[in-house]
């Protein structure tokens, strides 16, 4: 019987070759496979933050699934992948507690001045004569940007920590027990902290521009644990320089990995490589989902983790 011959679009993935080749035939991308290798391809394996190009999709025409492994698929154009007949899948919600974790970590690292503090004892700056003064978390207004899964468990880890917590999304959801904005400039005014939580589309690119920041103001702090191409980071950048916003905290970046010149001497920022939802845990749901979304589809099922959006 013919297995299924999968295509392996990142070299990061590549731990799962054991894994993926157990029940299928894998190729791998960076390999450059032949034209006809390509052309035999019934499902990839794509990480969907990562631009997937018309061109390999056109040298693929048996190509009937795309399986992305992470929880985004932004990378993924939608309407084209309807037009030709395939389906996209992803990861779910598997990670948004842990990604909702680390958002908070990055928002206490900031407000208390963690890495600060850290420098300043390994460095010898500790004496009797300093005290390090932070602001607390309790009582801080607490703006989230897109209240899906991550933003709902970013409020609640806040609300347990008694921050003041509001929200905008495109959409109203009533059943939340937050209020939600009128807009999003409403929002980042009347916050000390907003926070970044929403999925990147076509339609949102740099949503937190310049006036967004400036309603956020000098001593507001943004978090974006989101998409890097969320933010204009031309205009953070010239905001941190100016002091027209008072800190960030990033945990994505457009493009990634970022040029880590863009950041050097820059204050008031605290930065993590796209690791809020890297844990060993977390991996293993995705790994998990991802072989559930492959043999559904194989077996003639319904996806387990079917992308029902819009392109």
């Amino acid at each position: 019987m013919t297995r299924p011959l999968l295509l392996l679009g990142q070299p990061h993935l590549a731990p799962l070759l054991p894994l993926l080749e157990a029940d299928h035939d894998v190729i791998a991308l960076w390999d450059a496979p032949a034209p006809d290798r390509l052309s035999a391809v019934d499902a990839l394996v794509w990480a969907g933050e990562f631009p997937l190009g018309r061109d390999l999709i056109d040298a693929m025409p048996r190509l009937r699934l795309i399986a992305c492994f992470t929880v985004g698929y932004d990378g993924v154009d939608l309407g084209l992948a309807r037009q030709r007949g395939i389906a996209v899948a992803h990861a779910g919600n598997v990670n948004a507690e842990d990604v909702a974790d680390h958002a908070i970590g990055l928002l206490l690292a900031h407000r208390r001045r963690i890495v600060d503090g850290d420098r300043q004892v390994r460095g010898g700056g500790w004496t009797a004569a300093t005290k390090m003064i932070t602001r607390s978390i309790g009582g801080a207004r607490l703006g989230i940007v897109g209240m899906g899964a991550i933003g709902q468990a970013a409020a609640e880890r806040a609300a347990a920590m008694k921050m003041r917590i509001g929200w905008w999304g495109p959409r109203p959801k009533p059943d939340l027990p937050w209020p939600r904005a009128d807009t999003l400039e409403t929002l980042a005014r009347d916050s000390d902290i907003l926070l970044v939580a929403a999925r990147a589309d076509a339609d949102n690119r740099g949503m937190i521009d310049a006036r967004i920041m400036d309603a956020l103001g000098p001593d507001g702090l943004l978090v974006n644990v989101g998409r890097g191409q969320l933010v204009d980071e031309a205009a953070l950048v010239v905001a941190l320089r100016k002091g027209r916003l008072g800190g960030a905290a990033l945990d994505v970046f457009d493009p990634e990995p970022t040029d880590p010149s863009r950041w050097v001497d820059m204050p008031h920022l605290v930065l993590t490589p796209h690791s809020g939802g890297a844990t060993h845990e977390a991996v293993g749901r995705m790994a998990q989902a991802l072989m559930a979304n492959l043999a559904a589809h194989f077996a003639g099922e319904p996806l387990p983790s079917l992308v029902t959006g819009h392109g």
